[in-house]
C-alpha cells in the first residue's frame, strides 16, 4: 500500500514537509503491520516512515529532490522506487517534448540507477518507474507501453502506474478528461503485465487482481 502527503498530479503545488507528515504519520501508524511504501522526495518524511514501518521509499523525483534521501534510504536498508519526470507536478504537463520519450526516460533511469547505488543503496533493492502521465502526453504513455521492453533491458523491476490517468480517459474519446476509467486502467494493466511490468500501481485492487488472474491462467495453458 502506497501513502503519500503531497499531490503530485498536474498542476499541483508542493507542501511543507511538516504538514506532510502531519497528513501521512496517522495512516502509516492506522496500516501498521501491512506492506507499506511512503510517496516522498523529503528525506525527513521517509525518515519517519520508515521508522513506522515503511519498507520502500517511492520518490517521483529519482533523488534529485532532496539530496539527503539516498542516504536515508540506505542507511535504512528500504527499497526505492525511481520515476522519471519532466520537470515538476506545476509544469509538467506544459507541452512535453522528446526527440526519442522511450531513449530519453531510459537514459534518465539508468543515469539515477547509477546515482542511488552511489549513495549506498544496493542496486537489487531497486525498482523503476517510467512516470506515466509525469510530463508525457497521450502518445508519449502509449509508446512507453508499447517498448517496455527498453527499460526491463536496464536490468531491474519496472513498475507501472497508468491506473486511472487522464491520459487513459483522452484515449477513449474525452478530450477534456481528467480521469481514466476502470475499463482503461484495468486494459492499461493488462496490457503493462503482458509486457513484463513486475509491479502494477493501481487504486481498485480487487479488480485488476482478478483480470490479471485470468491473465495468468490463460498464458500457462493446459
Amino acid at each position: 500500500m502506497d501513502v503519500g502527503g503531497e499531490s503530485t498530479r498536474p498542476g499541483s503545488g508542493g507542501v511543507s514537509a511538516a504538514e506532510e507528515l502531519e497528513r501521512v504519520e496517522p495512516v502509516l501508524e492506522a496500516l501498521a503491520g501491512l506492506p507499506l511504501s511512503i510517496d516522498t522526495s523529503k528525506a525527513a518524511v521517509a525518515a519517519r516512515a520508515l521508522s513506522l514501518g515503511a519498507e520502500l521509499v517511492n520518490d517521483v523525483t529519482a533523488l534529485r529532490g532532496d539530496p539527503d534521501l539516498g542516504g536515508v534510504v540506505a542507511d535504512a536498508g528500504a527499497y526505492l522506487c525511481l520515476m522519471h519526470m519532466r520537470g515538476e507536478p506545476r509544469t509538467m504537463q506544459a507541452d512535453p517534448v522528446y526527440d526519442d520519450v522511450v531513449a530519453d526516460v531510459a537514459a534518465f533511469l539508468e543515469q539515477r540507477l547509477a546515482a542511488a547505488v552511489a549513495a549506498g543503496i544496493p542496486e537489487e533493492r531497486i525498482c523503476l518507474d517510467p512516470g506515466f502521465g509525469f510530463g508525457k502526453t497521450v502518445e508519449h504513455n502509449l509508446e512507453l507501453l508499447r517498448r517496455l521492453d527498453v527499460l526491463l533491458a536496464l536490468g531491474r523491476p519496472v513498475l507501472v502506474g497508468f491506473s486511472r490517468k487522464r491520459s487513459l480517459g483522452r484515449l477513449v474519446g474525452d478530450p477534456d478528461a481528467t480521469t481514466g476509467s476502470l475499463a482503461a486502467s484495468i486494459a492499461a494493466a493488462v496490457a503493462a503485465y503482458e509486457r513484463g511490468a513486475a509491479i502494477l500501481r493501481v487504486h481498485d485492487v480487487r479488480e485488476h487482481v482478478e483480470a490479471l488472474a485470468v491473465v495468468r491462467a490463460v498464458a500457462a495453458g493446459p
